[in-house]
């Protein structure tokens, strides 16, 4: 099992990230409550990860933090939900908003994460009922990405990182377009974060 990596960041393709561990490249997946938390390129970077093994791949899933780790390690046991769903909801609320929608049973807001239907939410409310629960005080705004990047198709760039959570084409370019109206002038991780908060529940 590969448990942590130490690296530079190389690399940012929302969700996927490169770590360059001594010269060898890392491909790791992470939810967006990660990337907005990562440091600028070309610099260092600790993450702590999951290796997801199957008949056809082996894929490497990273945290910033340990709790999160441990959080989509609890969402890949509930029945019906793979690393693919469990990245997509944790890309969409973040541990203290996905606790709120357990104790409060609230099914709606669950099902708007792509992959969730109604059945699956109402099994994640009843498995995670006793394992999670809301922490005092909201943490408030998810962080913006600190990286810098040059003047690119951001919109793009958004819409193509919430296809790859696995958002409909259609929905996420009604997502970002609601987002760039928001914010006419926002970069990439700007958009997706505003795209995936008007996805969560108020």
């Amino acid at each position: 099992m590969i448990g942590r990596l130490s690296g530079t960041l190389a690399a940012v393709q929302p969700p996927q990230l490169l770590v360059d561990v001594q010269g060898v490249g890392y491909e790791v997946l992470a939810p967006m409550t990660t990337i907005f938390e990562l440091p600028p390129l070309g610099q260092a970077v600790q993450l702590h990860t999951h290796l997801a093994v199957s008949e056809t791949a082996q894929q490497l899933y990273g945290f910033i933090r340990e709790g999160d780790r441990q959080l989509f390690r609890t969402l890949i046991k509930v029945n019906g939900v793979g690393p693919k769903m469990a990245l997509a909801i944790l890309s969409g609320l973040d541990g203290n908003a996905l606790a709120r929608c357990v104790a409060e049973d609230n099914i709606g807001a669950l099902v708007k994460v792509p992959g969730v239907g109604r059945k699956t939410a109402e099994r994640l409310v009843i498995e995670l009922r006793d394992k999670l629960a809301p922490q005092a005080g909201d943490a408030g705004d998810i962080p913006l990405m600190t990286a810098s990047a040059p003047k690119v198709d951001c919109a793009g760039e958004a819409e193509s990182a919430l296809a790859a959570l696995g958002y409909k084409p259609a929905e996420a370019t009604k997502m970002v377009a609601r987002a760039s109206k928001e914010q006419p002038d926002a970069d990439s991780a700007t958009l997706i974060r505003l795209a995936l908060k008007s996805m969560a529940p108020a």
